[in-house]
């Protein structure tokens, strides 16, 4: 596995959560819109999430990362772009617990890229 199939996978996964954050979060501030009607936008909007998606697990699979890699690459994508989104978009205010346990997770990418095991070296 190289470096230019994880930057390409965590490239296309990075679109896929821009994508999927505003489906899932994006009509939090139009509360006052029917449900129906945020049903059916979030469902538009999910569409080009798995435009993204799909190829970016299947070209990462193919290149040599394990399922397993790709969900925690996906979930660090997921939360960096969770941050941004909820301050930027939202206006959450981020406390000190949200920060170890993004910590935590990015321990989790390190266990799984650093301490591969040799049915999962690629």
């Amino acid at each position: 596995m190289g470096m230019f199939a994880i930057l390409r996978t965590a490239g296309l996964l990075t679109l896929s959560n821009i994508f999927m954050t505003f489906a899932w979060y994006g009509h939090l501030k139009f509360e006052n819109r029917p449900l129906w009607l945020v049903i059916v936008v979030s469902w538009m909007i999910a569409f080009f999430e798995y435009c993204f998606q799909v190829p970016a697990n299947r070209l990462g699979f193919l290149a040599g990362i394990t399922p397993g890699m790709l969900k925690i690459i996906q979930e660090v994508i997921t939360l960096t772009v969770f941050v941004v989104f909820a301050r930027l978009y939202l206006g959450e205010k981020l406390a000190w617990n949200y920060y170890v346990a993004f910590a935590f997770i990015f321990g989790a990418v390190f266990f799984v890229f650093y301490f591969r095991t040799p049915s999962t070296a690629g």
